[in-house]
Formats: structure tokens, C-alpha cells, sequence
């Protein structure tokens, strides 16, 4: 069992930068691939990034490639998702998951934070 609690969302304006962090129970955090999602209203749920067990794969949504980077500390059970030259369009609860699948991530996740909401202005 992996609890994920994510932090760090926020109000940021347009061309900022935020950085959301996403802390998980347990001490088998490195064995687990990690992504991170967001869903904006009427949307559905939409894949931004993930990071494989030990950080040394990543993969990023066209979306959002060149301004969000995806990185981890195993050390500390965190992922984290660096946002910048945010647009409005980046608007969301952004989600991180935990998947015991191997890399690449084709199948669902296994566990699931609970969202914290990033809100870009114009």
C-alpha cells in the first residue's frame, strides 16, 4: 500500500513557474514508476509526465514538453513536477500516481493523491 499526498499547487500567473511536490508512504517507493495528471473541468484526466523506478527514464506530454520537467528523490519519497512559462491553459488538479507495471507505463497506475489545484491567470 502507497499513500501519495501532493503539495505545491497554487495561484501562479501567466509565463510563471510553480513546482508541485508529491510525498509517498512506505518504504517501497523506488519500485514504483511514477507519473503525474491533471484533469481541468469537463476535461478528462490527461497524462503529463513520468519518471521511472530509479529516475533515469522520463517521458513527457508533447503538451507541456520544454517547460515541465518530471524528477525524483528516492531518498526522500518524493516526485516532483517543475512547471514553468505556465499557461492558462495549464489549469487543472494535477494528480501523481504510483505503478508497480514496468517501464514504460502502458498499463494503469496503482495508486492515486488526491490532486492539489494549480490556477494560471492571464
Amino acid at each position: 500500500q502507497v499513500e501519495l499526498v501532493e503539495s505545491g499547487g497554487g495561484l501562479a500567473q501567466a509565463g510563471g513557474s510553480l513546482r508541485l511536490s508529491c510525498a509517498a508512504s512506505g518504504r517501497t517507493f523506488s519500485s514504483y514508476n511514477m507519473g503525474w495528471f491533471r484533469q481541468a473541468p469537463g476535461n478528462e484526466r490527461q497524462f503529463v509526465a513520468a519518471i521511472s523506478r530509479r529516475g533515469g527514464f522520463t517521458n513527457v506530454a508533447d503538451s507541456v514538453k520544454g517547460r515541465f520537467t518530471i524528477s525524483r528523490d528516492n531518498a526522500k519519497n518524493t516526485v516532483y513536477l517543475q512547471m514553468n512559462s505556465l499557461k492558462p491553459e495549464d489549469t487543472a488538479v494535477y494528480y501523481c500516481a504510483a505503478a508497480s507495471a514496468g517501464w514504460p507505463v502502458t498499463v494503469g497506475y496503482d495508486y492515486w493523491g488526491q490532486g492539489t489545484q494549480v490556477t494560471v491567470s492571464s
